[in-house]
């Protein structure tokens, strides 16, 4: 076994030091470690396939939170006619690949389809429930099911609200997963919904198909919640798949407040390139060091703050060389023991990476605490950050286990 990965761990912190003070990093090698680091820790990539105006872009605004998400913003041309969306864009911890034009007169999808097929991990059909010509999405569907049976199918019904009575508001608890439908449900609704499912009878394959039925839409078109459905949707991800999306995105369910949520997909983001980085044949304390700081000027620009020297320093201060390096040794000592068990890698990788993924996702927690008090005009507490490091460095280890697994 190779150890040297564990030998260049001592050095870190003052690395980090440096790299925040006196940042002179070889853009050009940097460059070229993290592409390597992206091949090792791949994004975890969303297939939607739909009609125009399906309701693709909402429920990628829906899952990420990105008000950001919409035509010609964000999303970019990989073939003649599909588009992906990185996100966060800088360190994304999910990429969606939309197919356009499915339908569209003299359009043949064959290059595009190909294209998305070769890069999915999770396939999710989107279909207007009141739009009753999908044939163009089954075909494809079909075709993507005859060569790979195992692929599961998650299919996502949209716009629920177009087919309610005058008047009519969204039913609670959300009815739709019951077999049959109750009746509670519209009774056009009903019928739109049902002859959908219908239709995906005769689709091959022997992987699961599974339905969702969500409704989202501005706060000002009057329904509520406006993101209805969408706890359902997250379940049936959850189902379908082993990437773990929901706390890669959300974080704490309970948390709504814009900024957090928006700093958590940025950490995990850095922190997964961080790990990939750590699990190159001997850890780049230069390059790891560079994504951190990378992200804590991120998080500042999100906050407002400003981040020099001083406030650079301050923040090194509060949370302590010897204190945040401990605690790196302290969970080492743990951590090596539970990483032996996987296969396919030296456990010195396995150590730098779980090491570079965990500390950046734990400097960022502490940064994000620091930023807000001094957004708040309130003193920050040595303790406290020290504290959020300490118990954010286990949280970071937990969230990044199953991609050190080999998990996209």
């Amino acid at each position: 076994m190779k150890w040297d990965n564990l030998k260049n761990w001592p050095a870190y912190w003052e690395q980090l030091r440096k790299a925040l003070l006196d940042p002179k990093v070889d853009e050009e090698l940097l460059e070229k470690s993290l592409q390597e680091a992206r091949e090792k820790m791949p994004v975890p990539v969303l297939w939607l396939i739909g009609k125009t105006q399906a309701g693709k872009t909402s429920i990628i605004r829906a899952m990420t939170g990105s008000e950001t998400a919409e035509i010609g913003n964000g999303f970019q041309p990989c073939t003649r006619q599909s588009r992906f969306y990185d996100f966060p864009a800088d360190m994304p911890v999910v990429r969606f690949l939309d197919t356009r034009g499915l339908g569209e007169v003299a359009y043949d999808p064959s290059e595009d389809i190909n294209y998305c097929e070769s890069k999915a991990h999770l396939l999710i059909a989107v279909m207007k429930v009141a739009d009753v010509r999908q044939q163009a999405v089954f075909e494809v569907l079909h075709s993507v099911r005859v060569r790979h049976p195992e692929w599961p199918l998650l299919i996502v019904q949209t716009g629920l609200h177009e087919c309610y009575p005058l008047g009519g508001q969204h039913i609670q608890p959300w009815p739709y997963d019951q077999t049959p439908l109750p009746d509670t449900v519209p009774s056009d609704l009903k019928r739109a919904l049902q002859a959908q499912r219908d239709a995906a009878a005769d689709l091959h394959g022997h992987a699961p198909i599974r339905w969702v039925a969500v409704d989202l839409t501005l706060p000002e078109d009057g329904y509520d919640p406006s993101d209805y459905g969408l706890e359902a949707l997250w379940q049936a991800i959850e189902a379908l798949s082993s990437l773990g999306l929901e706390n890669l995105l959300r974080s704490d369910r309970q948390v709504h407040d814009l900024f957090e949520r928006t700093a958590h997909q940025h950490i995990v983001g850095y922190s997964t390139t961080a790990a990939g980085l750590g699990a190159l044949p001997v850890v780049d304390l230069v390059a790891v060091s560079a994504v951190q700081a990378k992200l804590l000027h991120s998080l500042a620009v999100l906050y407002g703050q400003p981040w020099d020297k001083r406030t650079i320093s301050e923040f090194l201060g509060l949370m302590g060389a010897g204190v945040a390096t401990g605690y790196l040794a302290r969970w080492a000592g743990r951590t090596i023991t539970k990483i032996i068990p996987f296969f396919g890698q030296t456990v010195g990788a396995l150590w730098g990476a779980s090491a570079s993924g965990a500390t950046t996702y734990a400097l960022g927690k502490a940064a994000v605490y620091f930023f807000v008090r001094h957004r708040n005009h309130l003193n920050v507490d040595a303790e406290t950050i020290r504290r959020i490091y300490a118990e954010e460095l286990e949280r970071g280890a937990a969230i990044l286990r199953d991609r050190l697994r080999g998990k996209p």
